[in-house]
């Protein structure tokens, strides 16, 4: 049974709050299979990106669920080499006939590209308008790459995905993102791995019989995060999506809150390499 709580997105669109992330999984078998499982368990959730490789495996494992399309929300990322406007165009062109699919329904600026994400935008307001894109958002964007966007935009993004777990904890780019109507979404929401033998995690999961892992993931649905845990282990697939039968208390939450060290396993986005 799906279970997993959806929110509302400022453009009215409804978007499941957890999803299977697949970051550096394999296209082909690993993937699609993935994919399939997790639909099967009651995902509704992907994200995926053209720079990941794995849109064809993706678009595969959608089709061999057996769940209609029109029950899945989709996400996929325009690259910091395929910026600008009509290039733009060209790489959602070339996704959708990786993915083998008529639409998408979020499409994110994936990082960004200065002198070029405010041109990416518009070519994604156009998707938008086309009916190719449901919604658009950004991702790894900090407070000042959003302020500048929206002095050029017609729309604002409806979400944020950047990352995001215990030891980043992104409470600022949280509220200021809140006041904008934009959620956050996190990636590597796990720390990959590297928060699991926390010990207030680990009491925690000892507590209410739960993983580290799980622990975790609650604590960001919780804060109104919508979260991606990557895997194609299908018993980490459930895992990761058996959370909704207990709740953190108050004392709990604020002592998670403890654990931010503005710690990135990732790259930071104001020294973004492009």
């Amino acid at each position: 049974m799906n279970n997993i709580p959806r929110v509302t997105l400022r453009d009215g669109k409804s978007m499941p709050q957890l999803g299977l992330g697949v970051y550096a999984i394999s296209d082909g078998d690993e993937v699609s299979k993935a994919v399939s499982f997790a639909l099967q368990e009651g995902y509704r959730s992907i994200d995926t990106a053209s720079v990941y490789g794995n849109e064809k495996g993706v678009g595969r494992g959608i089709r061999e669920s057996g769940i209609p399309r029109k029950e899945i929300f989709l996400t996929t990322k325009v690259w910091n080499n395929e910026q600008g406007y009509e290039s733009t165009l060209e790489a959602f062109q070339r996704s959708l006939e990786r993915l083998r699919l008529d639409y998408v329904d979020l499409y994110l600026i994936h990082w960004a590209v200065e002198a070029k994400y405010r041109d990416t935008w518009r070519a994604m307001e156009k998707l938008q308008s086309d009916g190719l894109i449901r919604s658009i958002g950004v991702s790894n964007f900090q407070i000042r790459h959003l302020e500048n966007l929206f002095q050029s935009s017609v729309t604002k993004p409806v979400l944020n995905q950047v990352e995001l777990h215990p030891y980043l904890q992104q409470y600022e780019l949280q509220a200021f993102c809140s006041r904008h109507t934009i959620f956050l979404e996190a990636w590597a929401p796990l720390s990959r791995g590297r928060a699991f033998k926390e010990p207030l995690i680990v009491e925690l999961a000892g507590k209410y019989g739960k993983t580290p892992a799980q622990i975790i993931l609650r604590w960001e649905i919780q804060r109104g995060i919508i979260t991606i845990p990557k895997s194609s282990n299908p018993a980490r697939i459930q895992e990761n999506s058996d959370i909704f039968d207990f709740e953190l208390g108050q004392e709990e939450m604020e002592g998670m809150k403890k654990l931010d060290q503005h710690y990135r396993i990732g790259t930071d986005p104001d020294n973004m390499n492009f």
